[in-house]
């Protein structure tokens, strides 16, 4: 549980960078006078980092192992958290801001590749699961301690305040976890299956002892080597068979994720409660508290399911939540009567989400993927999600206030409707091709690919 709950604050981070743009970009586009464009780009410049990072990832964990991959990804969150904030006694223009966005961008990408499969690598598999989903815990914890911060700032300081200085401070605020993150992983082992894969077994052999116990230890340590030696007598590849499959069903589940608009909700939360939603801007921020609120108590719920229920069934409840939200908030728009359902449509989609595709995706990436070419796998399906999660964020204003969206028949509703199909297509694609990993060792679930 400690090296988890270390692990996972690297999704305390990125969930904390992700929410801090929610919380600034108000400001930031006052400040800088952006365009949607604009505001489009500097929202989403940070993802760009996150696909050069994810990229970088598998070859920086192959390398020097997933613990220094995390420890570089905390140093980058620093440099990214001052930056963004420059002080206003610096030149601080919206090229600059994007560096800086960018260079956290590049540590997201990093620790979301590293820290759950970290975690799934020292996990027993009986809790593999929630230990695993402790990742998305610390994302949505993320959000919801700095959309409290924000709130906080902006209350107490005026709108004129908050426009020249409270969105850089509401940056530096980022710069007490990422302190926190950085000395914690000096205290934690490294991944047992990196170990054996660099010929370091009885370095393995001692941290897997002290996590699981002797008994336990042997097994794991034999399931290990045998995939290990395997996967060097055959020379493993992510474009061989059977490991092409499982890197596509990976990957395509993890771009679905995106898909689900979850982040359109989250980046752009306070547009969408002043504008689709009708509400002042002096509510928006409790709102976003309210919707943060929700992501932690349903994220709470799928840790203590994802081990027992499963990871198919979360998805299954969990997509049929998410589009009953949408299709009363998309109904709303689209009919004028937008109030108290078109709220609870977002927090029943939000919540929803929070339950299924926000922590299984995790759960899923960091189990399916064989031992030999986990890092290179993973790299892949991470990379292609911050893509998919790039091309959303980006797209997402200029759908929103473009002229067909806001003319009959949607009335504001449409990207909501695109999202609906996606989320049946998740359904669909998890009925298919997605197998049920619940209880079984990272070789076992291996095996399953191995014998098709």
């Amino acid at each position: 549980m400690r090296i988890s709950i270390i692990a996972s604050l690297g999704g305390f981070l990125f969930g904390y960078d992700t929410g801090v743009i929610n919380g600034t970009q108000f400001l930031l586009s006052k400040f800088f006078e952006l365009t949607p464009t604009m505001k489009g780009w500097v929202v989403g410049s940070a993802l760009i980092g996150c696909m050069i990072g994810a990229a970088g990832a598998g070859p920086l964990s192959i390398q020097i192992g997933r613990k220094r991959s995390l420890i570089i990804s905390a140093i980058l969150f620093t440099i990214s958290a001052w930056g963004s904030g420059l002080p206003s006694i610096l030149p601080q223009t919206v090229p600059v801001l994007v560096v800086f966005r960018l260079i956290g961008g590049i540590g997201i990408g990093v620790a979301s590749m590293n820290a759950p499969m970290y975690i799934a690598e020292l996990a027993p598999a009986n809790i593999r699961g929630r230990l695993t989903t402790w990742y998305q815990m610390a994302i949505v914890l993320g959000f919801f301690v700095v959309f409290l911060v924000t709130y906080f700032i902006s209350a107490n300081n005026t709108e004129a305040y908050n426009e020249a200085q409270g969105w850089r401070e509401m940056f530096w605020t980022e710069l007490v976890p990422c302190g926190l993150f950085l000395g914690l992983l000096f205290f934690v082992p490294k991944s047992p299956r990196w170990l054996v894969m660099k010929g370091h077994t009885e370095e393995a052999r001692a941290i897997l002892e002290r996590v699981h116990g002797p008994e336990l230890a042997n097994k794991e340590m034999n399931e290990i080597q045998t995939s290990v030696d395997s996967a060097q007598k055959n020379r493993a590849s992510v474009l061989a068979a059977p490991f092409l499959i499982i890197v596509v069903v990976g990957t395509i589940f993890s771009m679905l994720q995106q898909f689900t608009g979850i982040n359109a909700v989250l980046y752009y939360g306070a547009d969408i409660f002043e504008k689709a939603l009708g509400y002042g801007q002096e509510d928006v921020l409790k709102q976003q508290i309210l919707l943060a609120g929700v992501n932690v108590v349903c994220t709470i719920v799928a840790m203590y399911t994802v081990d027992l229920w499963g990871r198919r069934p979360l998805v299954f409840a969990g997509s049929i939540g998410m589009l009953v939200g949408f299709l009363m908030l998309a109904y709303t728009l689209q009919t004028g009567q937008v109030g108290m359902i078109s709220l609870i449509g977002v927090l029943m989609f939000v919540g929803s989400f929070a339950l299924s595709m926000g922590p299984v995706v995790w759960v899923v990436l960091a189990e399916i993927f064989p031992n030999s070419v986990r890092s290179a796998a993973m790299a892949i399906a991470v990379t292609a999600q911050w893509g998919a999660n790039y091309f959303v964020t980006q797209t997402f204003p200029m759908v929103m206030e473009g002229g067909v969206n806001n003319s009959e028949p949607w009335n504001g509703s449409l990207p909501y409707y695109l999202f609906i199909g996606f989320i049946v297509i998740i359904i669909l694609f998890t009925f298919k091709f997605l197998p049920e990993t619940k209880g079984k060792s990272l070789e076992e679930i291996e095996e399953h690919w191995v014998k098709g």
